[in-house]
C-alpha cells in the first residue's frame, strides 16, 4: 500500500484538459527485486540513479532494520544512494523512512513524525530531532515527513495542493475516492485506555465552528455549544482530533484563506475578514508562520486573480 501512494495520489494529478502534471518513477538499489513482509517481491524498472534528476524524492515505508536501530547509521549503499540526490530536491519519508532521514543527518534540528508506534524509539536514537508523535505529517519545505500509514496520502495530496493549489488536489482525492483534508492528527489513532465517559463528542461543536469561520469564535464559546466545561471540552477534544482546539480552529481559518485566494479575486483584508483573522496583520502573520510566504505570494503561485476591485 505505502509503496503504491505516491504514484496513486500524484498521477491523479491533472491540468483541465487532463494531461498529467507529474511523472514517477519507482527505484529500489540496483533495480533490485524487493522482498515485502508479505507474500511476494516488488520489481521495477529503474535503480537509483533516477534520484539525479528528480524534482521529489518519496522514500516508501520501511523497516529501519537492526544496524540503524543499533547504530543511528545507514547502510553503505542507502546513504550513498541518498547522496546522490540533488541539494534541491525536495525528500519525503512516508511511515517509517523518517528513520532513514534522520541517520542520514537530514532532520537534524528539525521537527518530524513517523509512525506512533516508533516516535519514542526515534526520539531516543536521533535526540536532535524533534519529533511530533500527534501528526499526520511535518512540512519543513525541502523535508517533509509523514505518520503511519495513509498518513503518506494526506501529505501528498498537501503537496499537490502547494504545488497546484487545492482545486487541484480536491480533484485527485476525489479520484481516488479519499478526503481531501483529514481533520486532526495521528494522535486520535494511538493506543490509549478506553475513557469512561464515551457518551459525548466534540463533532457537532467542530461543524458548529467550521460553519462561523468568519466570526469571533473563542475556547469557552466551543465549550459552551458542546455542554462541557473547557477543561473537558480541551481534554476530549484533543483526543478526537489530536489537536488543542484553538490551533485546530486556525489551521481550518487558514485553509479556508488558502481557497479564497486560490479562486477569487477577493482582496487580502476581505479575506482575513471572511476567515476570522480580523485583519490582513493576522493573516499575513499565519501565512508567513505556516507557509512561509505572504498571502500575495501565494496568491501569485498559484496563478490566482488578481483582485480587481478594492472590495
Amino acid at each position: 500500500m505505502d509503496l503504491g501512494i505516491p504514484a496513486r495520489v500524484f498521477n491523479e494529478a491533472r491540468q483541465p484538459d487532463g494531461t498529467p502534471l507529474y511523472s514517477v518513477s519507482t527505484c529500489s538499489l540496483g533495480g533490485r527485486p524487493v522482498r515485502t513482509h508479505e507474500d511476494y517481491r516488488i520489481v521495477v524498472d529503474h535503480d537509483e540513479s533516477v534520484l539525479e534528476t528528480a524534482d521529489t524524492v518519496v522514500l516508501a515505508t520501511q523497516e529501519p532494520g537492526e544496524h540503524l536501530l543499533a547504530t543511528g547509521a545507514l547502510p553503505e549503499d542507502l546513504a550513498a544512494a541518498l547522496d546522490r540526490i540533488g541539494p534541491r530536491t525536495r525528500i519525503v519519508s512516508l511511515c517509517t523512512s523518517a528513520f532513514l532521514l534522520a541517520a542520514a543527518g537530514l532532520l537534524d534540528g528539525r521537527r518530524a513524525t513517523t509512525h506512533w508506534a516508533l516516535c519514542d524509539a526515534m526520539a531516543r536514537l536521533f535526540p536532535d530531532v524533534e519529533v511530533d508523535p500527534d501528526v499526520l505529517f511535518v512540512d519543513n519545505g525541502r523535508i517533509l515527513t509523514s505518520a503511519g500509514g495513509a498518513a503518506g496520502i494526506d501529505l501528498c495530496l498537501h503537496l499537490l495542493r502547494l504545488d497546484h493549489g487545492a482545486a487541484v488536489a480536491s480533484a485527485a482525492a476525489r479520484r481516488c475516492v479519499v478526503a481531501p483534508w483529514r481533520e486532526g492528527g495521528q494522535a486520535q489513532f494511538i493506543e490509549h485506555p478506553v475513557p469512561q465517559d464515551t457518551d459525548r463528542s466534540t463533532s457537532a461543536t467542530r461543524q458548529w465552528a467550521l460553519d462561523r469561520l468568519a466570526e469571533p469564535i473563542t475556547l469557552e464559546d466551543m465549550a459552551r455549544h458542546a455542554h462541557m466545561s473547557v477543561r473537558t471540552f480541551t481534554r476530549r477534544f484533543r483526543s478526537e482530533v489530536g489537536s488543542s482546539p484553538l490551533k485546530w480552529l486556525a489551521q481550518r481559518r487558514l485553509e479556508h484563506a488558502r481557497l479564497l485566494l486560490e479562486s477569487t479575486d477577493l482582496t487580502v483584508a476581505r479575506i482575513a475578514s471572511a476567515c476570522g483573522f480580523g485583519d490582513p496583520v493576522a493573516l499575513r502573520k499565519h501565512f508567513y508562520t505556516y507557509l512561509g510566504l505572504s498571502p500575495l505570494a501565494y496568491r501569485r503561485a498559484h496563478n490566482a486573480p488578481e483582485p480587481t476591485t478594492a472590495r
